[in-house]
């Protein structure tokens, strides 16, 4: 491990008991800044409404932490977006943000696009998949935001168990990504974490970085986010146990192509030959093939998109 990552995991690699909560909050207080918790949900009306009741019970009614909660639906074909409203949040379908721009499927496209909607001076991205939620992962993540302000991003850290077994989870993570990271941006080696879908930025960071529109937006904004503002200026905290949906092994693969093509456009700036994933299942006649298109689109920096540019005169 470089030097420089050993140095940073003892000064930017933190638990969730570092700060506590009347220390953040009293930081907020003094700074003046605003917090934003989003969601982007795609069929998760299981889960959702937990998170958001446990995020406005003990970050909006007993401390004023959080000041806005916003799900962003990107076409759930469920009640999702029932029960994240019954359950407190702002509610906004994806396709009603910059709808003269036609949406394309994917995580990175909602994060994208909830810039427009929503606006604290730091925004919080929380998976809505989870289980047995805990409001840490939020006032953990956010807390070095309002304590530092040398910190521009934080990913949260934690266990990810698989089926019972400690550790085994975020398979793509230690076959795909963390290889990548280690070769290619050995800077970014001390994240325990660098795919979790829970992490929070300044909204001063966010609109400057371009958004891969699917699975590769958090290693691309990682990578990205090194080199617009350095090594320092990022941080991770241990939030505990993440629970949630686990996706089969041909999910996965697709997710790791993503994540590969995400990496190869920051290394080389090219192009792909071949934008495509060819998996095979066993049919009636043997094994059959199944090819998808690999992401291959990317969101410019918020900053350029007239409509967000207005927003911020106004």
């Amino acid at each position: 491990m470089l030097e420089e990552v050993e140095r940073w995991l003892s000064t930017r690699s933190w638990s969730v008991t570092d700060r506590p909560l009347h220390q953040i909050m009293a930081a907020k207080q003094r700074s003046g800044q605003t917090v934003s918790v989003v969601l982007p949900a795609l069929n998760e009306e299981e889960t959702v409404g937990d998170i958001v009741a446990v995020i406005r019970h003990d970050l909006m009614q007993q401390v004023p932490l959080v000041d806005e909660i916003v799900v962003v639906d990107s076409g759930s074909t469920d009640r999702t977006s029932e029960v994240a409203a019954a359950a407190g949040a702002t509610v906004v379908h994806r396709d009603e943000i910059l709808p003269h721009l036609p949406a394309v499927p994917g995580k990175g496209e909602v994060l994208w696009r909830s810039l427009l909607v929503t606006r604290g001076d730091i925004v919080c991205f929380i998976d809505a998949d989870l289980k047995e939620f805990s409001s840490d992962f939020v006032s953990g993540i956010v807390g070095p935001l309002l304590t530092d302000p040398g910190v521009d991003l934080v990913k949260g850290m934690y266990d990810r168990p698989l089926g019972g077994a400690a550790g085994q989870g975020g398979r793509v993570t230690e076959l795909m990504a963390r290889p990548l990271l280690n070769m290619h941006w050995p800077q970014l080696a001390g994240f325990v974490q660098p795919l979790g879908g829970e992490y929070a930025a300044r909204r001063s960071l966010l609109e400057q970085l371009p958004f891969p529109v699917g699975y590769g937006v958090e290693l691309g904004m990682l990578v990205d986010a090194l080199h617009l503002v350095g090594l320092d200026a990022l941080a991770q905290v241990d939030v505990g146990v993440r629970k949630h949906r686990h996706q089969d092994g041909q999910a996965l693969g697709r997710m790791s192509a993503a994540i590969y093509r995400t990496a190869q456009l920051r290394l080389a700036r090219g192009h792909l030959i071949r934008p495509s994933l060819t998996q095979f299942e066993r049919g009636e006649n043997g094994f059959e093939p199944r090819t998808y298109s690999v992401d291959t689109e990317e969101r410019p920096p918020m900053v350029e998109i007239a409509e967000y540019a207005k927003r911020r005169v106004a």
